[in-house]
């Protein structure tokens, strides 16, 4: 089968498809990269890949919007296994997607994506110790049965943004934007454009819009830190062996430059969190110098929080200073009175007007697609349980999620989960398991204190409280910290801390399907 084969996995057209060893659920990067540990390190574990769209690439196919790029290095995002070559390390969309519908025709990957099928509900039957699988295929439901699933669709809810309250937004005659869902068509040349926002998506937007647009102006109710960055990894961290790269083998200077790129980015988190003041400092004096003299970094680039207490939103090549300074671009600080018909206007008073308005709020959070997940016919309500390792979530058997950094590159989260689930698939193998669920000891349940998951102040994450699983103040339900001691974890860890396991004679045993 080709890699847009929409056919039932192993051959079966009867509504209900084999048992399958594992099913991951997502072709975007968390979902490539599991496939290659499988077949690499669990190569007798037959895997299929469901994915939802009509194409891989996950973020990087739903995100169209002008200038799409990643906010994390491409040398620690990328994959280990097939590094990015390329001398950006900061890559727009249609790259990333290309790198990764490269990497899955390399490695055979793509013949085992399924397109257009949607995970609709999950059932684990204890009866069986099989999931039960019902999917949405062309408006057809198929049946899929699973040992073990892998999450990789994501934290965020692909059909619905996160909604903004803007005080009459439905007067404005002009069109309205949420960047999740931009028209192919849209024609913004020589018009006005406003941006409500001052997230990545909203940094992003605004100078690959000034470009054509009349003027683009940006609203923001806080400030962000926008960190200006040389957009040629060689340079930036490796200008001292790039003379002698051509004596080294290519997969070790690749090795070396990756390596230099995950400590940098841990160095500089560190540092602020370390040193708020003087990272504030700094970070004011680096913007003060890009800035031009009419727009002032008092309000328009002063946070009220810290520095990494939310992402840094990175400038790559300082683009976005270019074009404040350029005379297009402009930037206010403060909050919506109103939308107007033909614009907004802000409690200073003053009315800013508009052909398009863009509304660049937010994502909204949710786990495992939005699929409904249940054990024995009763539903797990996500929200109320805790994380076990930062990889598979209190009292669900066999499943996996894959929950990456806030402060890092979310692939290396990804590949850390990857790599534990093969070392828990050959563990089932060698000690004739058949299933694994999280148990919070009895010591712990009502000891234990609440933690976030995602260690960010940011409303999106806020305002998605009840969605995404918890985290706590001990033992394997503690939040994840950073890679080095979560791939520790993953390849040598206590493997059985507060995991309940079900035995069983050989895995590879096919059960009736029902």
């Amino acid at each position: 089968m080709n890699g847009r084969d929409n056919g039932h996995a192993n051959g079966h057209a009867n509504g209900t498809d084999s048992s399958i060893d594992v099913v991951i659920i997502g072709a975007g990067i968390s979902g490539i990269n599991a496939a290659y540990r499988l077949q690499t390190e669990c190569p007798n574990y037959s895997y299929t890949i469901l994915e939802a769209r009509d194409d891989l690439g996950g973020t990087w196919d739903l995100f169209r919007y002008p200038g799409i790029r990643s906010d994390s290095d491409l040398y620690t995002f990328g994959f280990r296994f097939n590094p990015w070559t390329p001398k950006n390390p900061i890559a727009e969309g249609h790259m990333i997607k290309g790198y990764m519908r490269e990497t899955a025709e390399k490695f055979g990957i793509d013949k085992h994506m399924r397109f257009r099928h949607r995970l609709i509900s999950a059932d684990w039957f204890s009866t069986e110790n099989l999931w039960t699988l019902n999917i949405e295929n062309d408006s057809h439901t198929k049946i899929v049965k699973a040992r073990f699933i892998l999450f990789g669709s994501g934290y965020y809810n692909y059909k619905e943004p996160l909604e903004a309250k803007i005080p009459g937004l439905e007067n404005f005659q002009g069109q309205v934007i949420h960047p999740q869902f931009w028209p192919e068509d849209l024609d913004y040349k020589k018009k006005k454009i406003l941006i409500i926002g001052s997230g990545a998506t909203a940094i992003t937007l605004l100078p690959n819009l000034a470009a054509q647009a009349e003027r683009v102006t940006m609203i923001q109710r806080s400030p962000t830190y926008v960190f200006s960055l040389p957009n040629n990894g060689n340079t930036l961290l490796l200008w001292w062996l790039v003379p002698f790269s051509w004596l080294l083998p290519k997969t070790l200077f690749k090795s070396i430059q990756r390596m230099a790129w995950l400590l940098a980015a841990r160095f500089l988190f560190l540092f602020c969190r370390s040193f708020p003041s003087l990272s504030r400092w700094i970070l004011k004096l680096r913007a003060k110098r890009q800035l031009p003299s009419h727009i002032p970094h008092d309000p328009h680039f002063k946070p009220r929080y810290g520095p990494w207490e939310q992402r840094l939103c990175v400038s790559p090549d300082g683009d976005f200073y270019k074009s404040l300074r350029s005379g297009k671009a402009d930037v206010r600080t403060d909050t919506i009175k109103t939308v107007t018909k033909k614009g907004i206007t802000i409690n200073s008073g003053e009315t800013l007007d508009a052909d398009i308005i863009i509304t660049a709020t937010g994502l909204k959070l949710q786990i495992a697609g939005g699929a409904v997940l249940s054990v024995d016919g009763k539903k797990i309500d996500i929200g109320s349980k805790y994380m076990w390792n930062g990889i598979m979530i209190q009292d669900l058997p066999n499943a996996a999620f894959f929950i990456g950094y806030t402060n890092a590159s979310w692939t290396l989260g990804a590949d850390a989960t990857a790599q534990f689930v093969t070392r828990l698939l050959n563990s089932f193998e060698s000690r004739k398991l058949i299933a694994a669920t999280p148990r919070m000891n009895s010591q712990y349940a009502g000891e234990v204190q609440n933690r976030p998951l995602l260690n960010l102040s940011s409303t999106y994450i806020n305002v998605a409280d009840r969605v995404l699983p918890m985290a706590a103040d001990r033992g394997p339900w503690q939040a994840r910290d950073h890679y080095r001691k979560d791939i520790k974890f993953s390849l040598y860890g206590k493997i059985d801390d507060q995991m309940e396991y079900v035995h069983g004679s050989d895995l590879h045993v096919q059960p009736k399907i029902a």
